[in-house]
């Protein structure tokens, strides 16, 4: 089968590494023939995963040429290299991409190659041997049958969490294999979970393979069940897929799920859905018609290239920070030391003692303060072994390295000792008094504070360069953000020491400047301080809600106000008052509802707290939810700009790497500062673009 000039498009892949598609004959055994088995491999070993680009596919289309016009194999076999199978589009050419029709050749292109796996006139088999991901799925579903390893880590069709569609079969061949409600599994509800991935299992589970072995016989044993499968030994039977009422409920329900989580602020999705559902009733010709032009569509958008920028920030920027000082300059930390034992102190000695593995000691003022720390930390313990997380031995060894002590001398031969006491300047100020007179000369001492001044804190001890600002988010164990707060008497080794530890905790970490409440934070309340203002003028709660709703946040600000505490909230915007009071205004109404108790604007119900709503009463100037996100917008490009400008962090890319890791900001919209660019409020407000027009939006 022709496929479609590829020449128009090959020039944008120019750093393709290309994936071969080497063929052997392999002897099956129980007399059942030759089988061409079909590796894909691009030379390189599991740390750089095979994907699929114009040429790769050329490469692989020449390979089923040359196995078509065989006459003497009885199957035809397609494998990975070890560890890894395929992880889908090569997607470095993409950005590149300025017209329509060469996004619809790359669609086409996919097609074309993968569907003649199940147009060839023996039966094929895909074996699954490591990872496989978006295209590297796709090319199993084209085949007759799939076998899977159980040590595959992960299996996925990420394209909607980056902006795409499955556009090489996935959403309309996956459906008709499986049915719709797993598929939407697959294709929305994971991606919709921070991309959250299957192993080998979760995927036999589903049906998506039709047999599963152990990895280290794997490709052994699936030749052998190939054999059998060819000899009529073994008859693969699947569940017969339901094409009426179950597919259209399954269809509503993942479209009432994705219009409740995102607003119709993700394309990809709503475009998945309309495939997923039309693929019931569609041939296979119309249904990669369809995802070809969805294709062309998306990746024209503004919505994909915001995606793959937030996908290069956390796999690249991430891992190498701007600002990180030379690793060799870090201390041996073999010991931790906690002052508190409240549940961040808990949480971050339990953190600590998993990740690396040392003695971590708590401190507090009484015993029973104390037995609780150390006993939240052993109950979370518990609970990990319960889901099977560690083993029995793991579980008594990390017990043994959680204690607790009543006095600081237990941090005598601590290498960092972090505080996690009251938001208190004055109270943490006395805590690394106390700390410096019983530590080493070489302990680091860490500050957990979510907005307080890290070098006031240092600025009374005898030795302020090792002081520096390790800002966790919570819950600790899932965040993966650490802001690391240089004070400006912190030194280098120190610096290194807190990127180091950073690294072992595995959390992505940015450096950022001693300015007030850090990134994440600041630009949090700032948005905050804008919505309760105009609550305070008038706006009815509801409506300044569901003002944010095109952001697609994880949650709406007020409800996010809930889970931090509106005292916690009343404090950071206490201390950015203080340092801006003209751009972080306070509120009375919030300072009263602080006062009464209240945990936030909502009862355990959902519904809104009437005494809540009577305090913020009296406001005579309402907004409507267009005016409250347009004064939202303009107050953080303005914030984001001065951020930068003051040097709180290196670029704009850390503010939405900060945001994305941080506050959950959504994968889709690339963090914070591609979507003011896109929507013109940067310029507007600003002057100029955070970023330069094909960073992470279309060229031009």
């Amino acid at each position: 089968m022709s496929t479609p000039d590829i020449g128009a498009v090959k020039d944008l892949f120019a750093d393709e590494v290309v994936t071969h598609a080497r063929v052997r004959d392999v002897a099956l055994p129980h007399g059942a023939g030759t089988l061409a088995l079909i590796t894909l491999d691009n030379g390189l070993d599991h740390t750089k995963p095979s994907t699929f680009g114009p040429n790769g596919l050329a490469g692989l289309d020449a390979a089923l040429d040359a196995v078509a016009a065989r006459g003497d194999i009885a199957a035809v076999g397609v494998t990975g290299k070890p560890f890894v199978f395929a992880v889908g589009a090569d997607l470095k050419g993409v950005p590149l991409i300025g017209r329509r029709e060469d996004a619809h050749t790359i669609g086409r292109l996919g097609h074309d190659v993968f569907r003649r796996l199940g147009e060839l006139d023996v039966p094929t088999f895909a074996y699954y041997n490591g990872a496989a991901m978006g295209g590297g799925v796709e090319i199993g579903l084209h085949c007759t049958y799939r076998t899977i390893s159980s040590g595959v880590p992960a299996f996925a069709l990420p394209e909607t969490f980056l902006g795409l569609v499955p556009g090489w079969g996935g959403t309309y061949l996956l459906p008709n294999l499986i049915g719709a409600e797993k598929a939407l599994k697959v294709v929305i509800d994971n991606p919709l979970a921070q991309n959250r991935m299957l192993k080998g299992p979760q995927a036999y589970e589903l049906g998506i393979a039709d047999a599963i072995f152990d990895p280290a016989d794997f490709l052994e044993e699936s030749l052998s069940w190939t054999a059998r499968v060819l000899n009529g030994d073994i008859i693969v039977r699947r569940p017969e897929v339901d094409k009426g009422k179950a597919w259209d409920d399954a269809v509503a329900l993942a479209r009432w799920n994705v219009d409740g989580r995102l607003h119709g602020a993700a394309p990809s999705y709503v475009r998945a859905l309309d495939l997923i559902a039309a693929a019931k009733d569609r041939t296979r010709d119309e249904g990669f018609a369809a995802e070809d032009e969805a294709l062309a569509d998306l990746i024209m958008g503004d919505e994909l290239r915001a995606g793959l920028y937030a996908f290069d920030l956390t796999q690249k920027r991430a891992k190498r920070p701007a600002g990180a000082p030379d690793k060799a300059l870090a201390r041996t930390v073999d010991k931790v030391g906690v002052v508190g034992a409240g549940l961040m102190a808990s949480q971050l000695a339990l953190l600590f003692a998993r990740r690396l593995e040392v003695p971590v000691v708590l401190t507090d003022l009484d015993q029973d303060r104390l037995d609780k720390g150390v006993g939240h930390a052993h109950g979370e313990i518990d609970k990990l072994l319960a889901k099977g997380r560690v083993s029995p031995d793991k579980a008594g060894r990390l017990k043994s390295l959680i204690t607790g002590s009543l006095t600081k001398d237990a941090f005598a031969d601590a290498g960092l000792v972090i505080e996690a006491v009251f938001e208190d300047l004055a109270v943490k100020q006395a805590v690394f008094a106390e700390v410096e007179e019983h530590v080493s000369a070489e302990c680091v001492l860490a500050t957990n504070t979510s907005s307080l001044p890290v070098g006031e804190m240092a600025a009374g001890l005898r030795h302020p360069e090792r002081v520096v600002g390790l800002h966790f988010f919570n819950p600790v164990a899932v965040l993966p953000l650490l802001e690391i707060v240089r004070g400006e008497r912190t030194d280098e080794a120190t610096l290194a020491t807190a990127f180091a530890a950073g690294r072992a905790l595995r959390k992505s970490c940015v450096l950022v400047k001693d300015a007030p409440a850090f990134v994440v934070n600041r630009v949090l309340l700032r948005l905050l301080a804008e919505i309760v203002q105009a609550v305070d003028e008038g706006t009815p709660i509801e409506v300044a809600e569901r003002a944010a709703a095109p952001l697609g946040l994880p949650m709406p600000p007020f409800v996010l106000m809930g889970l931090v505490g509106p005292a916690v909230a009343l404090h950071v915007n206490e201390t950015l008052h203080g340092a801006f009071p003209d751009r972080f205004p306070l509120s009375g109404n919030l300072a009263q509802m602080v006062a009464a108790g209240k945990p936030g604007v909502y009862l355990p119900d959902l519904t809104l707290d009437p005494e809540v709503v009577e305090i913020f009463s009296g406001g005579t100037s309402p907004s409507t939810p267009e005016q409250v996100l347009e004064r939202a917008l303009a107050a953080l490009a303005e914030e984001i700009r001065i951020m930068l400008d003051e040097g709180v962090v290196a670029a704009a890319q850390d503010i939405d790497l900060c945001m994305i890791l941080g506050a959950g900001w959504p994968f889709h919209l690339g963090g914070i500062t591609p979507y003011l660019d896109r929507t013109g409020i940067a310029e507007k407000v600003t002057g100029t673009r955070f970023l330069d027009p094909g960073v992470a939006s279309p060229r031009g």
